[in-house]
Formats: structure tokens, C-alpha cells, sequence
């Protein structure tokens, strides 16, 4: 996969998670061993990716193939930030 993909909810997580992992051909089982945890973990990982933290995101999008890329969106002043976007931090 060489796309961009927009997530602006870590709802939108679940299923990116497990689509980039069939696109790299490998299973919970193989993800599971470079992560160092077990498949269960994995599983639950790309069930609940809401509770996962950003060391452990990372390191399961490296084992992926997949690129972090943050960019800031142009919003004027004066609009209230979109809920779960996280700018109310």
C-alpha cells in the first residue's frame, strides 16, 4: 500500500490495523513475536486501539511498514475544535 490514509478518530484505528497487517502478509502470531507479546495482546491491540499507547502504536506501525505522518490542519481561530481531535488536550 502506498496510500494516505486520514484518521481523525482511534476508532478509525481498528480496521487500518489489521488491513495494513494482511497487506504485509503477516499474522497476529508473526506481529506478536516482533512485538514481544503474545497473540492475545495483539488481537486485543487491533480491537481496542483507543488503549493502546503511542510507544506501542509506533512500534507495531514500524513492524507494519507503515509511516506516522502528522500534519497540522488549517482551521481559523475562531472555529471550536472537532471532538476527539484532540486539541481541547
Amino acid at each position: 500500500m502506498d496510500d494516505t490514509f486520514t484518521v481523525r478518530t482511534t476508532e478509525q484505528l481498528p480496521q487500518l490495523l489489521k488491513a495494513f497487517r494482511k497487506n504485509a502478509g503477516l499474522t497476529q502470531a508473526d506481529v506478536a513475536l516482533r512485538l514481544g507479546v503474545t497473540q492475545q495482546t495483539v488481537s486485543a491491540l487491533e480491537r481496542n486501539a483507543e488503549a493502546v499507547s503511542a510507544e506501542r502504536l509506533m512500534r507495531l506501525l514500524n513492524i507494519l511498514g507503515v509511516e506516522w505522518v502528522l500534519r497540522a490542519r488549517r482551521t481559523s481561530p475562531s472555529e471550536p475544535p472537532a471532538p476527539g481531535d484532540g486539541a481541547h488536550w
